[in-house]
């Protein structure tokens, strides 16, 4: 027996905080529900199978669940296993739709298909925005790291959260307002110049921090809590790169994060969301990450990582 508020579990990203808020919405508007919404991440899928039991939730942007009661994602790698990937079956409450670039727009229309949600014109702009993010549609790399939009500095901001719980605010902001007054709001403002601080030093930290560059790869360490992180700066540095792979601290442990250049992708290129998906991780084709148990773990993976997508480009010359 489940019981009690239902919660929505989304990922603690720009998309899943836009996610949480429009189902957020759309379940209050059109269902009746009063929910409240926690973030959930790659470190918490161990015993995925017992994840929230005996309770009522919801996740979007994120793995699918069997027990969820509203389930949303656009994830390639959404099943854990064979037995997941049989029990999902599209209906009123689950959709999963791998073309969309990001989680709210299939949220959206499917409220609207399904369940008769009238979409505020300010979550139509979220979702242009999450589509831009999430698949990395920026026009440039200099949009990406220095962009002033509304959107673009929530997501900036996110980088340098004052807790873990403190994006669960931007989704209560997102429910009943739009873009620029959450980007207005002090506290986010506040974060917002702290990881502008953190982008230009980790611009300037960002050389020495690259390990190697072979045949259109390049892979670094950035595991020292000395080191700031930024996710372009490979590319900022690097225009050439077709692929960049990093080891990077995270609140639970050590990431590994793999992707390809927006601005230089390689054509076709490798599935990296499948590639991260063999180390207990996942993501898109473009995009992917995994989290080892350990920092030697991650460094391990990063190289194997990196060797397997140079591979890959030299594979596609011959």
């Amino acid at each position: 027996m489940t019981s009690g508020r239902l919660c929505i579990h989304y990922h603690r990203d720009f998309d899943g905080v836009v996610s949480a808020a429009v189902l957020a919405k759309a379940l209050r508007e059109r269902c009746g529900e009063d929910p409240q919404w926690q973030s959930v991440n790659y470190d918490q899928r161990d015993d995925w199978r017992s994840f929230e039991a005996g309770r009522r939730f919801a996740i979007v942007d994120f793995h699918f669940h069997p027990r969820a009661e509203w389930w949303f994602d656009h994830h390639p790698t959404t099943f854990l296993d064979d037995e997941l990937r049989s029990a999902y079956t599209p209906n009123e409450r689950w959709q999963w739709d791998e073309a969309s670039p990001s989680c709210p727009p299939l949220i959206l229309r499917h409220m609207r298909d399904h369940h008769g949600f009238v979409v505020p014109t300010r979550f139509d702009e979220m979702a242009h925005w999450s589509d831009l993010i999430d698949a990395a549609r920026y026009t440039s790399v200099d949009q990406a790291l220095f962009g002033e939009d509304p959107a673009l500095r929530i997501a900036r901001a996110m980088t340098a959260a004052p807790s873990m719980d403190w994006v669960d605010s931007l989704v209560e902001g997102l429910v009943d307002g739009d873009l620029a007054r959450v980007a207005d709001r002090a506290d986010v403002e506040k974060s917002y110049q702290r990881a502008s601080r953190n982008r230009d030093k980790a611009l300037e930290q960002f050389p020495p921090t690259v390990k190697w560059k072979q045949d259109g790869v390049l892979v670094y360490d950035a595991s020292s809590n000395q080191i700031r992180r930024e996710r372009f700066a490979p590319f900022y540095h690097h225009p050439d790169a077709r692929y960049a792979v990093g080891v990077i601290p995270t609140r639970a442990g050590f990431h590994v994060s793999a992707g390809e250049n927006p601005w230089n992708p390689p054509v076709p290129g490798a599935h990296v969301g499948q590639i991260m998906e063999r180390y207990g991780g996942g993501g898109h084709k473009a995009v992917g990450g995994a989290n080892p148990h350990t920092l030697e773990a991650t460094r391990a993976v990063a190289e194997e990582v990196g060797h397997i997508l140079r591979r890959a480009l030299l594979d596609k010359r011959t």
